[in-house]
């Protein structure tokens, strides 16, 4: 099996033969440290626009999502009119639940809290895992938990702090994807490089 081609590549997901998007955001994104706080942001928006769908239906409109909510520049979401909320819900370029789409603007003035009190988001939530990556040695993607202790206290103290869509599972999920957690499978070529 050559590791140069892409479509050679064992992975934890992103398999198929119709899902290069979701190999490319396996290969290039997920469980790669994030430290950049607009990247942050972005996971934070998308994993709570997740909730109860699948993490493809997401992927597929997030070029929506960036055009929606100002390349997800938390000062200018934080500033968004009720109007422009109440636009997005006729989107068709994201998901049009309006609970999601409020709690863009919520969360993103609770980013904004954060990062004054630490200096950064990014310092803030590296702090749930002491700066340092978890890397886990799961067989199967079904053995990795959908929630943590870790994943439990950040979604504790992000709702104390005012946020919402932000609970254990989606703090999980979040947490893999800004590279917090690795939970690439034993099997999987981004554990054998």
């Amino acid at each position: 099996m050559s590791k140069n081609s892409s479509t050679d590549k064992h992975r934890c997901f992103g398999n198929g033969p119709n899902q290069k998007f979701y190999a490319d955001y396996h290969d290039e994104e997920w469980g790669v440290p994030v430290h950049d706080d607009q990247k942050l942001f972005e996971m934070l928006i998308l994993e709570g626009a997740q909730a109860g769908l699948s993490w493809e239906t997401i992927l597929k409109r997030r070029k929506g999502y960036r055009e929606a909510f100002y390349h997800f520049d938390p000062k200018l979401v934080a500033a968004m009119s009720d109007q422009e909320l109440n636009d997005l819900t006729k989107n068709p370029n994201i998901i049009r639940n309006r609970l999601k789409i409020y709690a863009a603007r919520q969360n993103a003035k609770v980013f904004l809290n954060i990062q004054q009190e630490f200096g950064s988001f990014d310092r803030y939530l590296w702090s749930f895992v002491h700066g340092q990556q978890v890397k886990n040695s799961w067989t199967t993607l079904k053995e990795a938990p959908t929630a943590t202790d870790e994943s439990r206290a950040l979604s504790k103290d992000l709702q104390k702090r005012g946020m919402i869509f932000v609970g254990p599972t989606i703090m999980y999920a979040y947490m893999q994807a800004v590279g917090l957690v690795d939970d690439h499978t034993t099997e999987c070529w981004k554990n054998l490089t």
